[in-house]
């Protein structure tokens, strides 16, 4: 996300310890998340029974980063996370529209890309995950009519190609849920990256429209997540209300259950705060640093802790995609340079 904050000059021992504070706050937060993420969606519990309720995990998320939200839009800027809806006439009600639109494709996005895990490994899903540039690069282009310079190309294309070899190269391992599938997988994935990307292109033109009472990231972290969860539990409760039966029996049989889906929807909600707050004090450059290196650990965590196996081409695919990004965050980082040293 892209949020129109003013960064805050800082003396630089205070702005080291802020940033070294929220780095570890957002690797600690997003690495457990990622760990239970994948130990909810892919392993057994017990002898070989799986959690198969992916909307209830979800629901659980987006209540629990909605308050964590509120009360971070509150100390923030002292204001309700709703002022853009009531104090902006005829505008709010369009930033309402587009971010019911925002929040049913968030809403949407989720569980597909849930669904991707029963045909494909998940560090597969992890990978294509963190590839969000391409989906909004597209939906950008075809939507919005957005030029890009020439190096987002390439990294486009490296992150395309290396996400493709990773998936199409995997090994079938013993004992996973995955069912083998790849092109069904894919598919999946897909939708799901497209949708991913119409959610951040429609941020990203929300932050530009002209409101008397601006639209922040945290009231966006408030309401966006406060839709998600309405329209997800309304979802849930009319089509497939057999899922709180299920979890809840679940649950009772396997009480660990309530504590991994707690402790990973507490972990997402917390590590949108640092989100916002390194993109609020600092800026970009230093945020997709942080994530791209939280996204490697990720990886070698669930490696080493799941027992997964790369092979060469796999590997080759993880590079590419992460060389592409990097290449993306030195490019900036160069810009950002010469941009100091012209003013």
């Amino acid at each position: 996300m892209h949020v129109g904050y003013t960064k805050q000059s800082m003396p630089k021992e205070t702005s080291a310890i802020t940033l070294a504070l929220c780095v570890l706050g957002l690797y600690s937060t997003f690495l457990t998340w990622s760990v239970l993420q994948e130990r909810i969606n892919t392993k057994p519990y017990g002898a070989n029974e799986y959690f198969k309720a992916p909307l209830i995990v979800n629901i659980v998320q987006a209540f629990l980063a909605s308050i964590v939200g509120y009360i971070y839009a509150r100390v923030s800027t002292g204001s309700s996370p709703f002022d853009a809806f009531t104090q902006n006439g005829n505008k709010g009600l369009h930033v309402f529209g587009s971010l019911a639109l925002v929040s049913l494709c968030s809403s949407v996005s989720s569980p597909i890309g849930y669904k991707s895990l029963a045909h494909l490994d998940y560090l597969a899903f992890l990978l294509a995950k963190s590839c969000k540039l391409i989906p909004v690069m597209f939906v950008h282009f075809m939507l919005y009519r957005t030029r890009f310079p020439v190096y987002k190309y390439v990294v486009a294309a490296s992150v395309t190609v290396g996400v493709t070899m990773f998936t199409l190269a995997h090994t079938k391992e013993k004992k996973t849920v995955n069912d083998g599938n790849t092109a069904l997988g894919l598919a999946y994935l897909i939708g799901s990256m497209l949708l991913d990307g119409l959610t951040n292109s429609t941020q990203d033109q929300l932050f530009k429209l002209p409101l008397a009472k601006k639209l922040t990231g945290a009231s966006l972290m408030c309401t966006l997540n406060l839709f998600v969860f309405l329209m997800t539990t309304t979802y849930t409760l009319v089509f497939q209300c057999g899922e709180f039966n299920d979890t809840l029996a679940f649950a009772k049989k396997y009480p660990e259950l309530v504590y991994d889906i707690t402790v990973f929807a507490g972990c997402g909600a917390i590590g949108q705060v640092f989100i916002f707050i390194i993109l609020e004090k600092f800026n970009s450059i230093i945020l997709i640093t942080a994530t791209v290196t939280r996204k490697m650990l990720s990886m070698i965590l669930s490696v080493v802790l799941f027992g997964h196996h790369l092979n060469v081409r796999q590997w080759a695919g993880v590079g590419l995609v992460f060389g592409g990004i990097g290449f993306e965050a030195f490019v900036k980082f160069q810009q950002k340079k010469q941009k100091v040293k012209a003013e």
